[in-house]
């Protein structure tokens, strides 16, 4: 099957030099000529050619200001343009060439020249496509490799988070309700603007996705102990306390063990830091103020608020308006008093999220 020809369009207000150049390379090329800057532009609506041979000297719309405009459409910006003009000098060949053009020639022009000129404009634009398609090619795979990555990646959290969760079911579904409760706070804390320069650090998927792992140390806590009905003696809790450090080893023995997982930097901040306290008298190392990392900060007011509405083997489930009253008695004690003030400020989010 005989190959299609390709498209040129000549762009000139001199008649003659429009027959003249179709009339030369009409034997293999379709050749579309046009009188005026507007004029191409009207055809350009219906014709997209491989390549133009604009002039520089028109009345009205120049070729300056032509390939100026191709050049600022996405849909045309890859066409080729050759100058093909009776302006010479130096200068017009630079603002040309430095606007786009691929080439510039003279008139007059020899019509073999011409041919072998835009031929090789043609074959080095084949090329570039080429290289465009590969790349566009090369970036999907790379995009599905990244996708299939994090899918593993968010398998991974949910199976480790459920395997923690399903140790004490009476608590199930704490970990994607703190998960939720945290999205309110980050989302509060980006509308108010508080700790910008840092929030833009992170990523918030990340976050988000390594706040499932907040309690992953409680594998290594006993069952007699994590299910106890009643209240823990102080040996006990001192075992319960353990969870952090625990957790902390087992985010460490799984970096060790692979690269390139950003989200267990932002998970092992929440295991570990996640119950101390704003006044020093948390654990496990009774860290004071802002010496909490803030995720830690943030993390605490969410996971007590869900420990204070459900149920545990030890309590009742506090109402919404009870844990409402506690955490703002625990304002600058127990938690940070900015995020202790966010929380009561958008307070509704989390009714709704609870009792849905």
């Amino acid at each position: 099957m005989e190959e299609a020809k390709k498209q040129l369009v000549i762009v000139d207000d001199d008649i003659t030099n429009l027959v003249v150049a179709r009339n030369n390379l009409s034997e293999w090329y379709d050749v579309f000529t046009v009188p005026s800057g507007e004029k191409f532009f009207v055809l350009l609506e219906r014709v997209t050619p491989d390549l133009i041979l604009l002039d520089v000297s028109m009345p009205g719309m120049d070729g300056y200001e032509v390939i100026k405009r191709l050049k600022a459409n996405e849909q045309t910006t890859h066409i080729p343009v050759i100058f093909l003009t009776a302006k010479i000098d130096g200068n017009s060949e630079l603002v040309g060439l430095s606007l786009g053009a691929v080439d510039y020639i003279a008139k007059p022009f020899s019509p073999s020249l011409l041919h072998k000129r835009i031929e090789a404009h043609l074959h080095a634009e084949s090329h570039k496509r080429e290289l465009r398609q590969m790349n566009n090619e090369l970036l999907e795979s790379v995009v599905n490799k990244t996708r299939s990555v994090l899918e593993l990646q968010n398998a991974l959290l949910r199976t480790m988070a459920e395997l923690v969760e399903c140790r004490d079911d009476i608590t199930g579904g704490h970990i994607a309700r703190t998960q939720a409760f945290l999205g309110v706070m980050l989302d509060a804390m980006q509308d108010k603007g508080l700790h910008k320069e840092e929030m833009l650090t992170w990523d918030k998927n990340l976050v988000l996705q390594s706040a499932q792992l907040h309690d992953v140390g409680k594998i290594a806590i006993k069952d007699a102990i994590l299910l106890k009905p009643g209240k823990l003696t102080p040996e006990e809790f001192d075992q319960v306390k353990e969870h952090t450090t625990f957790g902390e080893k087992i985010i460490d023995k799984i970096k060790n063990d692979s690269s390139e997982w950003e989200f267990l930097d932002f998970a092992k901040i929440f295991v570990a830091t996640h119950h101390e306290k704003w006044d020093g008298s948390g654990y496990p190392k009774g860290l004071v103020g802002e010496n909490i990392p803030l995720l830690g900060r943030t993390m605490a007011v969410v996971d007590v608020y869900d420990a204070l509405v459900s149920v545990r083997p030890y309590k009742k489930a506090f109402t919404h308006e009870e844990a409402l009253d506690i955490i703002k008695n625990s304002k600058g004690t127990h938690f940070d008093p900015e995020l202790a003030d966010l929380f009561i400020e958008y307070e509704k989010e989390f009714e709704r999220i609870n009792k849905e």
